[in-house]
C-alpha cells in the first residue's frame, strides 16, 4: 500500500507526502503497480521529489519494465534539470534499455536540446548506436528540416479522430510542439510531443563527433530558427560552433555574409565573427575583424544588425573600438539596451571621462537590465577612483537585487567599507545563488 502511495505522490510532485511516506518506512526501491517512484518523478520533472528519493536510498540506476531507468524517462521527456540531478547522483549516462535506446538517443529524437547538452557535458558517447543501428547524429539529421507538426500527426493519426496542435516554449528555450487527438465519441485519446531543437542538437553532435558541415548548411539552420527559439538558442549554438573553427576559409565565408543583401545573413555573420577564433586570451582575427565592424558602423542601416555590430565591437575588447561604440549609442533615436552598457564597459580605456560619465549614467537608467549590466561593467573596471566608488555606492539602495549585488562586488574589490551594507541586504533579501555568491566569494588579485 505504501509503495503505491509513494509512486503516486512522486508522480504528482508531492514532496511533503513523499517525505512522510519515506519517514514512515516506505521503500523507495519497491515498485508500485505502474513502476518505480524515481522513474515517475523523472518522467514528470519532479526534481525535489527525485532528490528526496535518492537521499532515502533510491537506486539511481534501477530499471522498470523494458529496461528503462529514471534517466531514460527524464531524457525522453526533455527534463534537463532532473537529468542533471540524476547524473550527479551516479546515473549511467550510456545505459541502454531493452530496445537499445540510450538517454542520448531518446533526447535527440525528441529534440531536447537542454538534455542533450547535459548528457554530452557528462561524457555521454555521441556515437553509440540505438537499437535500430542509428547514431545520435543520424537521428538528429533525419529530423532537421522536417515539418514537426506533420511528423507528429503521422505518428498518431487515425481515421475519424479530431486533432489539436499546441505550441509553447520548453525550459531549454526550444519550441515544444504537442499534437493531441481523440476519437469523435471521446472514448480514446492520445498525444505526442517533440521539441524543435533538432538543428541545434545536430550541430552539437557534429562538434562532438568531429563531423564537418559546410558553412552554408549551418547558416541555413541558424537563419531558419532565428524567430522560433525563445532566445535564439539554435542561432547561437551554430554561431559558436563556427567561431571555434578558427580557420581562414570559415572566416572569409562569414565576412562575406557581413556584406550580404539579406539582413538576417548580415546579422548572423556579425554574431558568428564577433568572437571568431578566440581562445585563451588570443584573438588572431582581431586586426581583420575590427576594420570590418568599423566599416559596418558607417554602412549598416538595419537596427537589429547594428545592434549585433555594437555587441561585436564590445567583444573585441579593444580601445580602438570606443569611438564607434559611442557613435552607435549616441545616435538620435537609438534605443538603449543592456548591449550598450556591455559594449561600452568592454572597450572603455582608463581616464576616458566622456565614456565613464556615460557608463555611470547607464547605472541610473530606468531599465533594470541596463542598470544591472552597467553596474557590473563599472564594477569590473580596473580603475579605482572616488567617482567610481560613489556611483557604485549609489546602487546599494537599488530596487533590483542583482544590481545591488554587482555594486557590492565592485566595492568589495576596492576595499570600500560601504560594501557591508550591500552584503547584508543581499543575504537578507535574496535567495538567488549568483547574487549571494557575488557578495560572499573571497576577493582575489
Amino acid at each position: 500500500m505504501h509503495e503505491e502511495q509513494l509512486y503516486r505522490a512522486a508522480l504528482n510532485g508531492e514532496t511533503e507526502t513523499v517525505g512522510k511516506l519515506l519517514a514512515g518506512g516506505a521503500d523507495p526501491n519497491s515498485p508500485g503497480e505502474e513502476g518505480l517512484p524515481l522513474c515517475a518523478a523523472a518522467a514528470w520533472d519532479r526534481v525535489e521529489v527525485a532528490g528526496a528519493l535518492l537521499t532515502a536510498g533510491a537506486d539511481v540506476n534501477g530499471r522498470e519494465e523494458g529496461g528503462w531507468t529514471a534517466l531514460h524517462w527524464a531524457a525522453s521527456n526533455g527534463h534537463a534539470a532532473t537529468a542533471k540531478a540524476l547524473i550527479e547522483a551516479g546515473a549511467e549516462v550510456d545505459a541502454a534499455n531493452e530496445s537499445g535506446d540510450t538517454p542520448l538517443t531518446l533526447a535527440v529524437r525528441r529534440g531536447a536540446l537542454g538534455v542533450v547538452q547535459v548528457l554530452l557535458e557528462a561524457g555521454a558517447d555521441p556515437e553509440k548506436y540505438d537499437g535500430d543501428g542509428d547514431t545520435p547524429l543520424e537521428i538528429a539529421a533525419s529530423w532537421v528540416g522536417v515539418h514537426l507538426e506533420s511528423a507528429l500527426l503521422d505518428q498518431i493519426e487515425k481515421e475519424g479522430w479530431e486533432y489539436v496542435v499546441a505550441r509553447q516554449y520548453a525550459k531549454d528555450g526550444t519550441e515544444l510542439v504537442t499534437v493531441a487527438g481523440r476519437a469523435a465519441d471521446g472514448s480514446e485519446s492520445e498525444q505526442v510531443q517533440a521539441q524543435r531543437g533538432h538543428a541545434a542538437v545536430a550541430t552539437l553532435l557534429e562538434d562532438a563527433t568531429g563531423t564537418y558541415t559546410p558553412v552554408e548548411q549551418l547558416v541555413a539552420r541558424a537563419v531558419a530558427h532565428r524567430d522560433i527559439d525563445e532566445d535564439a538558442e539554435t542561432w547561437w549554438i551554430v554561431a559558436d560552433s563556427l567561431g571555434r573553427r578558427a580557420d581562414d576559409e570559415t572566416y572569409e565565408a562569414l565576412a562575406r555574409l557581413c556584406g550580404s543583401e539579406d539582413a538576417r545573413e548580415r546579422e548572423f555573420g556579425v554574431d558568428a565573427i564577433a568572437q571568431f577564433g578566440f581562445a585563451e586570451g588570443e584573438k588572431p582575427y582581431l586586426d581583420r575583424t575590427l576594420p570590418l565592424l568599423q566599416k559596418m558602423v558607417t554602412t549598416e542601416g538595419n537596427p537589429q544588425v547594428l545592434r549585433s555590430v555594437l555587441a561585436a565591437l564590445g567583444h573585441q575588447g579593444d580601445e580602438r573600438a570606443l569611438p564607434y561604440v559611442l557613435d552607435i549609442i549616441g545616435r538620435p533615436g537609438h534605443k538603449r539596451t543592456m548591449t550598450d552598457a556591455i559594449a561600452l564597459a568592454d572597450v572603455l580605456p582608463p581616464d576616458h571621462e566622456e565614456g565613464l560619465a556615460l557608463l555611470i549614467a547607464m547605472t541610473e537608467d530606468e531599465d533594470t537590465e541596463v542598470r544591472d549590466w552597467a553596474t557590473a561593467g563599472l564594477a569590473g573596471l580596473s580603475e579605482d577612483t572616488p567617482r567610481i566608488r560613489e556611483a557604485l555606492a549609489a546602487r546599494l539602495a537599488d530596487a533590483d537585487l542583482r544590481t545591488v549585488a554587482e555594486a557590492t562586488r565592485g566595492l568589495l574589490t576596492r576595499g570600500d567599507e560601504r560594501a557591508s551594507r550591500g552584503v547584508e541586504r543581499v543575504l537578507a533579501e535574496s535567495d538567488d545563488e549568483y547574487e549571494r555568491d557575488l557578495v560572499t566569494q573571497p576577493v582575489t588579485g
